[in-house]
């Protein structure tokens, strides 16, 4: 059903990133199409893209992390969002809650990192 919804949405995007590659706001929402549409590998590919095309933007290392926590990269999910959280990212509720990161939820060091948001 996914697919079918986001058919148009998604072919039109990777059309514009395909034309502008270097565009943030294209490259998100591609992004965020990919992984709601089950393509992580995709998402992957792109959080990390716009990682390096904006490195002081934390949405988007809290976006590689919640990546990176679907491909089951625990380890490296928490560094990525641990790197948010240095660039401002403070929204511990919603990484509790995010589905994005639920594989994260009883994995101790994500769990520290929590604990220290609510402490701090």
């Amino acid at each position: 059903m996914k697919k079918t919804k986001y058919a148009f949405e998604l072919d039109f995007f990777a059309d514009l990133h395909k034309r502008m590659p270097r565009d943030v706001k294209v490259a998100t929402i591609l992004a965020q199409l990919y992984t709601e549409m089950g393509q992580v590998d995709e998402g992957l590919k792109l959080d990390r893209k716009l990682v390096r095309l904006s490195p002081d933007d934390a949405t988007a290392h809290y976006n590689l992390g919640c990546s990176l926590a679907l491909k089951g990269r625990k380890n490296d999910a928490v560094k990525a969002i641990r790197q948010a959280v240095s660039l401002g990212y403070r929204d511990y509720h919603w990484m509790r809650n995010d589905p994005d990161l639920q594989q994260l939820q009883d994995y101790k060091p994500f769990g520290e990192l929590i604990q220290e948001l609510e402490v701090g």
